[in-house]
């Protein structure tokens, strides 16, 4: 061999032992997650900013290694996780641009976020149409695996069926002598699931109580006086209520002084967000729910442990059922990313990997035991819980005649659509 030649031959086999392999390349590389939560508008207060803090206190956690066993290895699998945080305001369309950007342009590994069902139920289908690993980690309509079938999306939070469900059971079970209800619920996905799933239980298991009226304002409607009066006309026992974010606040301000909290039980199957910023203003013996075992509602474990005083430490701030819905999703993407890796630590798992060991996923998080097993493996379910506000003579809240109600008594069986298993007298599967 010539000299020229062998310095070639020396050269490549240099630049062959110093070039890493495709494994290890892709193991240095960021897990980079899309989370789109809302930055901007009424919601943003009581849901996007506590979302984002969430999100932010588990990457921090998780790329420092200090998140309880079993999460406790750095990262995901070992890989920096990165945050690309987005405004969810804007409605639908956008989101679906928006969704395309952070897969297209930002290079995402997985998107785990949004808040409203209607944006839930846009992007679903965009997603697996990119075949992008999707978590959806606060919206509540039961459409999304109701009415589709996916691989690449999941909801590693129950739906809204266990809120309404469960509030009818309460109320039935607390309030037995009521005779009447109305209801206050936003016009689009969520409000409309939210008030047929609450009014078919009760027309299901207490057949003779009476609707006196329903009123359905538009989304971010702001004020609610003419809907107020009508409730306040036909003088129910019982109103129900899904509103959430400002919608929410606005009828906690606009309610309580006319005498709607006074003259009738309210139940706020979302009160619990309130409770963080108009604590003062929740008249006595309103219903609290907190879309599960979540902020005050949440076990006494380990992982609720660390998220408290994490999320406190970052923010002064106690967390919102927004803030564990958040952190609970997360915690399901990082176990299913090591659990698709196999023990291997050097093992880049393909988002086919992740989706199979995601499917069907049981695990504890700071809201307790979630698991995996509706819409084919993509849909969680969890156990409900409802409590009436009692306010001590300095105002502050504490709950009385709290239900927990397990998951197989608030959430449908699998294979069942809610609709028929109300209707069906909420009976158990097989």
């Amino acid at each position: 061999m010539n000299l020229s030649r062998l310095m070639s031959s020396l050269a490549c086999a240099t630049v062959v032992a110093a070039m890493p392999s495709m494994a290890q390349a892709q193991g240095d590389k960021p897990f980079k997650i899309g989370v789109p939560t809302f930055l901007s508008g009424a919601a943003a207060g009581p849901f996007g900013i506590p979302a984002k803090n969430a999100a932010e206190v588990f990457a921090a956690a998780a790329n420092a290694g200090t998140l309880p066993a079993p999460y406790d290895k750095k990262g995901f699998g070992g890989r920096p996780v990165e945050l690309v945080v987005i405004d969810e305001a804007g409605g639908t369309t956008k989101q679906v641009s928006e969704f395309r950007n952070l897969v297209e342009q930002q290079g995402v590994d997985m998107v785990v976020g949004y808040t409203s069902s209607g944006d839930c139920l846009a992007v679903a289908p965009v997603a697996e149409e990119m075949k992008t690993l999707t978590l959806l980690f606060d919206c509540g309509t039961p459409r999304i695996f109701e009415a589709g079938d996916y691989r690449y999306v999941f909801r590693p939070v129950a739906t809204a069926t266990m809120d309404n469900v469960a509030a009818a059971l309460y109320v039935t079970e607390k309030l037995p002598e009521f005779k009447s209800y109305a209801g206050i619920n936003q016009n689009y996905a969520w409000g409309q699931d939210a008030w047929a799933d609450f009014e078919g239980t009760l027309k299901s298991i207490k057949p003779d109580t009476k609707l006196t009226t329903s009123q359905m304002p538009k989304l971010g409607a702001g004020q609610y006086n003419a809907e107020i009066s009508a409730i306040l006309g036909t003088k129910p026992d019982v109103v129900h209520s899904s509103f959430w974010g400002g919608d929410l606040e606005g009828l906690i301000l606009q309610g309580a002084p006319r005498g709607l909290f006074k003259n009738s039980v309210v139940v706020l199957t979302s009160g619990e967000t309130a409770l963080h910023r108009q604590a003062k203003q929740i008249p006595d013996g309103t219903i609290i729910g907190a879309r599960g075992p979540n902020g005050i509602f949440a076990p006494a474990n380990a992982y609720n442990d660390w998220f408290r005083k994490a999320y406190n430490d970052k923010t002064n701030e106690l967390p919102s059922y927004p803030s564990y819905h958040m952190v609970q999703s997360l915690m399901a993407a990082k176990l299913a990313y090591e659990k698709a890796q196999g023990g291997d630590a050097t093992k880049v798992p393909s988002k086919e990997d992740i989706a199979k060991a995601l499917t069907g996923l049981s695990f504890e998080g700071p809201s307790g035991k979630v698991e995996m097993s509706l819409g084919k493996g993509h849909q969680a379910v969890q156990e409900m819980v409802y409590g009436r506000v009692k306010k001590d003579g300095d105002g502050n809240i504490a709950f009385i005649d709290v239900v927990r109600y397990p998951p197989e008594r608030v959430n449908p069986p699998e294979g069942t659509t809610t609709a028929d298993w109300i209707k069906a007298g909420l009976k158990a599967g097989n």
